[in-house]
């Protein structure tokens, strides 16, 4: 155990802190925008920090142990970032996913090492996984669960304390706001802790794709909301309201149509050249309709998303003409609100 836990922090000691980029907006607006980009861990996701937080967590309680079969239900980024934590440790890892995940991220768990178990019904992926490490005699990391706790919310290099710390010498050093979405809940509950621990006058929005729960158990403070049905933006929207979801640090949540999603993520590409995955797009859209409204208020101040992961993922899906009409998505309406925005500070 002392030699794992020595393994996982000196991957944390390689690496360097994720850049915080600039969104070009009009300086006489007087806000600016910026993305920490989590897409340069050594796994290309947000989710390195979960990963290791979570295996960090499993092993200082004792349930991670010397062979032990690692098990996850994730859609994806998750998976991979534990997979590779798992043979870091010299560990099997076994991903119970939906079948619909795309095929860069499951060829990116196995590339790891892990074995990729695929349910066509997304809501059986806990059952499974459930199942597997019971079989198995293994350890389900169960990151609906544990991620709001796996991570250390009053600092200790979270990103809560990263996003703080690299805007010390901006304009305006305090976020107004910081916009994240939600799919364990982990990130926005950190956020929002630290935040206020911190006394920060920072407020937290959350964003929301379709088919996701936790947009009207919010609303309704209703935990128990189910869907039934996946989010098309991996990574985040779940189809129940999950245990690490922190409603009350929440000050204000934001549906986005997956289309606007999908939208903003090109956007991205086009205006920065950053070339990043759906949920993203979904912050873009959500960090530009706060903006919008910091606007009408009258408002300055500076705004921070997160780039999640890179878009080589999602080359057969989101970037991918054929995939989005077959989806029956229209772009359009949603690109030309943002292009008008950009262009004329109007947001409709």
């Amino acid at each position: 155990m002392d030699e794992a836990i020595r393994r996982v922090e000196a991957d944390a000691n390689r690496s360097a802190d994720t850049h915080l980029h600039v969104f070009p907006l009009p300086a006489e607006w007087g806000i600016d925008l910026y993305l920490k980009d989590e897409s340069v861990h050594p796994t290309g996701s947000l989710k390195h920090r979960l990963a290791r937080s979570l295996f960090l967590y499993g092993l200082a309680n004792g349930w991670i142990r010397e062979g032990v079969t690692v098990v996850e239900a994730s859609s994806g980024s998750t998976a991979v970032s534990e997979a590779y934590f798992a043979r870091l440790l010299g560990l099997p890892f076994v991903a119970v996913m939906p079948a619909s995940t795309s095929p860069e991220k499951i060829a990116l768990i196995e590339f790891h090492g892990g074995r990729c178990h695929l349910v066509t019904d997304p809501t059986a992926v806990y059952g499974e996984a459930h199942r597997i490490a019971r079989e198995t005699g293994g350890h389900f990391l169960d990151q609906f669960t544990f991620a709001e706790r796996a991570t250390d919310w009053r600092g200790n290099n979270n990103i809560a304390e990263s996003v703080f710390n690299q805007m010390a010498l901006e304009r305006h050093p305090v976020p107004s706001w910081i916009v994240v979405g939600a799919g364990t809940g982990g990130t926005s509950a950190t956020i929002g802790r630290y935040a206020r621990y911190r006394r920060y006058a920072t407020s937290l929005a959350v964003v929301d794709p379709e088919n996701s729960a936790f947009f009207d158990s919010w609303v309704d403070d209703d935990p128990t909301r189910t869907t039934g049905r996946a989010s098309r933006i991996e990574g985040i929207g779940r189809p129940r309201c999950e245990p690490s979801f922190i409603p009350a640090v929440i000050d204000r949540m934001i549906q986005v149509p997956d289309a606007a999603s999908i939208a903003a993520m090109r956007l991205l590409a086009e205006v920065t050249g950053l070339r990043a995955g759906g949920s993203t797009g979904t912050n873009l859209w959500g960090a530009l309709s706060v903006i919008a409204g910091m606007r009408a208020a009258g408002q300055v101040g500076s705004v921070v998303t997160l780039l999640c992961d890179g878009g080589e993922r999602y080359a057969h899906t989101y970037y991918n003409d054929e995939w989005v009409v077959g989806e029956g998505l229209d772009l359009a309406p949603y690109t030309e609100t943002m292009r008008r925005f950009l262009a004329t500070g109007e947001w409709r």
